[in-house]
């Protein structure tokens, strides 16, 4: 059965077709495939209760839905994994609101 999961990083947004039997390194090589880098360099953690998803198991262990946001984090130079970077929309909105004096 089809789904599809939403990997984010800071102010991007991947929107991935899957399988629930599918592995997290079976996403990890998809994203690969975007953004050209390397499996072990990403980190991928569901939001919805922050757990760091386990390469070996598949979406459907892990309890990954359909339409789960999934955050994606890179290694950085000094080998450890970059903290979760992840810009909503509307944040940015009422900011600007704010600082425009607007109010809704």
């Amino acid at each position: 059965m089809a789904m599809y999961i939403r990997v984010k990083r800071d102010k991007t947004t991947y929107f991935l077709q899957c399988d629930p039997t599918e592995t997290i390194l079976d996403i990890k090589q998809k994203l690969h495939e975007l953004i050209d880098q390397p499996v072990n360099d990403q980190r991928l953690i569901l939001v919805a209760t922050s757990e760091v998803l386990d390469d070996l198991k598949t979406l459907a262990d892990q309890k990954v839905e359909n339409d789960a946001i999934v955050a994606l984090t890179l290694r950085k130079d000094d080998n450890e994994f970059e903290d979760v970077n992840i810009v909503r929309p509307d944040d940015s909105i009422h900011s600007r609101d704010a600082d425009s004096g607007l109010s809704w």
